[in-house]
């Protein structure tokens, strides 16, 4: 039976939609903290190594990104279709999503594999850590394929409300990741390449899930249809048009990424890249919940909205806000008040410590601000204003973020001013979104609700 987002409680739906995303990516973070906790100890090569693959995270996160751009789109895109009750409709964005995925699954790896050497090197490699950062990407990039399906189909499990079964798409992969990734690593003393074959695997038998529920499942409410997999340029344009918001956020953390390496490695030397692997490791932990809240919210925003619906519509909006800015708060908390436990969780060398501790508490100091950013941009997407989504998606990193760190250690801060780059646009580009949302889509709600109430009375 179909899920009725238009009835019961807003934030019993969102907690239930959110809290198995939020399980599945708290899981699915395992696939590569688990790699670099481990990397990160081993034995006399550990802090190297864990840079090296620190290294491979903007490539990484450039090819995720691609999955993102399909998935983001046209998991929402069919809320909305279906919340129309267009069910031919959300199935031909579901089969174009498909063709889509496997064509950039072959072809952005190959681009970045043939060009990793240079890429790595831009990004702040050292001769000392090349080698093993290119250990692990070209392995990893040969497994993308199945890595990008997984994460592109999955959005529309999600969509339509088995958040248990999305999270068991993430859960059965990462426990493999978690057994492989000490047996190829250690046992077997491969290595970093270990870690990326584990990997690999794992994502391997992810993907086989995803496939089994489209095409086997019996609870599912969308088919992949062979003719809907024929490309149709219209409706690709409208998934692309939606997801580009998501494509931006992570293709310009992979570029903001590599920025940061580059810059740390030019001004501090591999010990700070080392820190920025740890804070970035952290970060995924610490964003994931506010990402799992605003995906959550997304199905029961979207699917109101294409009802009609405009009151629970910004009934969504303040459960979701205030969600999100509440455990910010606390996260905020934990964080300051123990962030050398959170740092010694992948490396405990007191040289690491003594330098990554101050560094990263500055990192840190306003992420709560950037909740509200968050809330509002998951918003814009559900309601299926990509240009207000895809804009804010740019001006944290590409027009604040990335400047900042050019900037700052040039005007007397040094390798301090990295790290602060963080916080000073957080503050700015959050508290800049959300009044945006609130005066333009909160308010523009209101009105088409107040023109609804005239017409039925």
């Amino acid at each position: 039976m179909e899920h009725d987002f238009s009835k019961g409680s807003v934030l019993k739906l969102i907690l239930k939609l959110s809290i198995p995303i939020i399980i599945a990516q708290l899981v699915n973070t395992l696939y590569s903290i688990v790699d670099r906790i481990y990397i990160g100890h081993m034995p006399g090569v550990g802090q190297v190594a864990l840079t090296g693959i620190g290294l491979c995270l903007p490539i990484v996160t450039a090819v995720s990104a691609f999955s993102a751009l399909i998935g983001y789109g046209g998991a929402p895109l069919s809320s909305i279709l279906r919340g129309h009750q267009d069910q031919d409709g959300a199935e031909r964005v579901l089969g174009n999503s498909v063709t889509a995925l496997v064509a950039l699954g072959i072809v952005v790896p190959l681009i970045c594999y043939l060009f990793r050497e240079p890429v790595l090197y831009l990004f702040g490699a050292s001769d000392a850590t090349y080698a093993y950062a290119d250990q692990y990407i070209r392995i990893y990039l040969m497994g993308s394929l199945p890595v990008m399906l997984t994460l592109g189909l999955n959005p529309f499990i999600n969509a339509q409300g088995f958040t248990g079964t999305g999270m068991v798409t993430v859960a059965v992969g990462a426990v493999c990741n978690l057994v492989l990734d000490p047996v190829f690593i250690f046992v077997l003393d491969m290595g970093i390449a270990g870690a990326a074959i584990a990997t690999v695997l794992s994502q391997c038998v992810s993907c086989l899930w995803v496939l089994w529920f489209f095409w086997k499942c019996k609870r599912n409410q969308m088919r992949v249809r062979r003719c809907y997999l024929k490309p149709n340029w219209p409706t690709m344009g409208r998934i692309c048009g939606l997801g580009v918001s998501s494509f931006i956020m992570q293709i310009t953390e992979s570029a903001l990424t590599a920025v940061f390496s580059a810059n740390l490695a030019k001004f501090g030397g591999d010990l700070y890249v080392t820190t920025m692997t740890v804070g970035a490791s952290i970060g995924q932990i610490v964003f994931m919940v506010t990402g799992g809240l605003g995906q959550g919210a997304q199905p029961v925003t979207g699917y109101n909205y294409g009802a009609g619906n405009y009151a629970r519509v910004r009934q969504c909006y303040r459960v979701l806000t205030s969600l999100c800015l509440g455990y910010g708060v606390v996260i905020w908390i934990v964080l300051q008040l123990f962030m050398p436990r959170f740092i010694a969780i992948f490396n405990d060398d007191p040289t690491l410590l003594e330098t990554a501790v101050p560094m990263l508490r500055i990192y840190f100091l306003m992420q709560f601000a950037f909740t509200l950013q968050g809330a509002s941009q998951n918003t814009f997407v559900a309601l299926g204003e990509a240009k207000k989504a895809t804009f804010f998606a740019l001006f944290r990193k590409v027009f604040l973020l990335i400047p900042l760190i050019f900037i700052l250690p040039h005007v007397g801060f040094g390798v301090t001013g990295i790290f602060a780059a963080e916080p000073i646009a957080d503050t700015i580009s959050a508290l800049t979104c959300f009044t945006v949302f609130v005066r333009t889509s909160y308010r523009e709600l209101k009105q088409k609700e107040l023109v609804q109430s005239q017409k039925e009375n």
